[in-house]
């Protein structure tokens, strides 16, 4: 009897961690096949909005799902506990619950699409990368170091070490209610992981290292049991990189500065609509 028990939670945890991994995965080959080729340099054009959204999507479920299986898991648990008392069962539900959370992170896209495209349509001189564009994105990422500190960041962190807490208090039923619970969910996400967003677009948003450092950042800070020690090492990260891209850009691996030989490569993601995007099956 013991032994059935304790077979339950493990099979229930392949169940939700298999599936999530083996979709970020194909989501990161998506992003490879993608970016790979694409400009990776501060502040880079974001390309047409169509294609922005549909690469953002595809880039905060590679990044995001690997540190969401616990409240996937535990709103599989909460679900199956209401259907043993006869509540109606939600077909798809945690599929509906992860939809409504990457809902919330497309709306947080748009916010960056529009900050970065308003950003360059002014075509300030004096924020160009050789005179103020490094300190601008050196300050960004301190700026990332100082929100670590906040009440606000530690609230949100709570909230996404804390699952079953947050979904006993927010619990909808229905399929509508699974994705509205996902939606809080990721509004939540969003207040924990803005900051690191916010250095990833100062970084190189299309830049593949740095997206797999932010998600590395994202799952230490989720996922490992010393929530204090995790945040006071990306804090710390944070706030030693941001210095080094303000001071010393050329010492920061993979950081790629703007220029005039980068011109090329920030136009690749312009193309003519009904083509496929550049590294894109064909």
């Amino acid at each position: 009897m013991t032994r059935a028990a304790g077979v339950r939670p493990r099979s229930e945890r392949v169940l939700t961690i298999g599936p999530l991994v083996a979709l970020a995965v194909l989501c990161w080959a998506v992003v490879w096949r993608w970016m790979g080729g694409m400009s990776a340099v501060p502040g880079a054009d974001p390309g047409p909005l169509g294609f922005f959204i549909g690469a953002w999507v595809v880039m905060m479920a590679a990044m995001m799902l690997p540190s969401a299986w616990p409240t996937v898991l535990v709103f599989r648990r909460l679900q199956a506990a209401r259907r043993e008392r006869g509540h109606e069962p939600v077909r798809l539900g945690p599929a509906l619950f992860l939809l409504g959370y990457l809902s919330a992170w497309s709306a947080a896209g748009l916010v960056g699409f529009v900050v970065v495209r308003t950003g360059r349509a002014l075509d300030i001189e004096a924020l160009s990368w050789e005179r103020a564009g490094r300190l601008l994105a050196g300050g960004v990422v301190v700026a990332a170091a100082a929100y670590q500190l906040t009440p606000l960041k530690d609230r949100c962190l709570r909230h996404c070490r804390g699952p079953f807490g947050f979904l006993l208090e927010h619990w909808r039923p229905g399929e509508v209610g699974a994705v509205r619970m996902g939606v809080r969910h990721g509004l939540w996400c969003i207040g924990c992981c803005c900051g690191l967003m916010a250095a990833l677009f100062a970084l190189g948003l299309m830049s593949i290292p740095w997206m797999a450092l932010i998600t590395l950042f994202i799952a230490a800070e989720k996922l490992l049991p010393w929530r204090r020690f995790a945040m006071t090492v990306v804090t710390v990260s944070l706030l030693a990189l941001g210095v080094a891209v303000a001071v010393l850009p050329d010492r920061v691996p993979w950081l790629m500065a703007p220029g005039p030989a980068m011109h090329e490569m920030n136009m690749s993601i312009s193309w003519s609509p009904g083509q496929p995007p550049p590294g894109s099956w064909s």
